[in-house]
């Protein structure tokens, strides 16, 4: 009777863990090219003579009145980075990442980096 009370509170314990698992959010940056109406608190920051918002981590390119999701452009320097970012280690350097966007530190700026 022991040994069955010990494998049942064995297998609620793994069933904890991969109930906790299985409710893991994974947040993706959306494909390029797809158009949304409306983005919530954009930033706007120009760079080479285009006009990006920023909001969320995603970058967009206005088209009219509605949002076209483009690739983070190199080079454009932030303030602040999104929140949820982490720290990595590529080849000893330390950057910032954020739904697949890398950035570097550079002085109290941030700038976008491809890795």
């Amino acid at each position: 009777m022991k040994s069955l009370k010990v494998v049942l509170v064995i297998i609620a314990f793994f069933g904890m863990l991969s109930a906790g698992n299985a409710q893991r959010i994974v947040k993706v940056y959306p494909k390029h090219g797809t158009v949304v109406t409306t983005i919530n608190k954009p930033r706007l920051l120009f760079h080479k003579g285009i006009n990006y918002h920023f909001a969320s981590g995603i970058w967009y390119k206005a088209r009219g009145r509605k949002y076209v999701v483009c690739a983070a452009p190199r080079g454009i320097v932030l303030r602040t980075l999104p929140r949820g970012h982490r720290v990595v280690y590529i080849k000893g350097r330390k950057y910032f990442a954020y739904k697949g966007i890398h950035y570097r530190k550079i002085g109290r700026t941030y700038k976008v980096v491809y890795v």
